[in-house]
């Protein structure tokens, strides 16, 4: 699944997040590392979300998106995510 995701440069790090999924976050301190730690959290935030019984959310196929005066440390892309193996018991 690909996921829309938001990053954002902060003043050591960079944060991401999924609109789609809320609360799937991820911080690290290159955006090449941010971009692998959210596509894991993508995975393991709808394995969980199965393992609950929640709805996934389909990814948004069409966003609309406003740039503003504050957008000079924020940037978007997408993040192909696989959900994680299920565990053998």
């Amino acid at each position: 699944m690909r996921y829309f995701v938001r990053i954002y440069r902060c003043i050591a790090n960079y944060s991401a997040m999924v609109p789609d999924l809320l609360g799937c976050v991820a911080t690290a301190c290159s955006v090449e590392k941010v971009r692998r730690l959210i596509g894991e959290a993508i995975g393991l935030h709808i394995d969980l979300m199965r393992q609950s019984g929640e709805t996934i959310p389909p990814p948004s196929q069409r966003l609309d998106f406003t740039m503003d005066e504050t957008s000079e440390k924020e940037f978007c892309t997408w993040v192909e995510a696989r959900s994680p193996e299920p565990v053998s018991s």
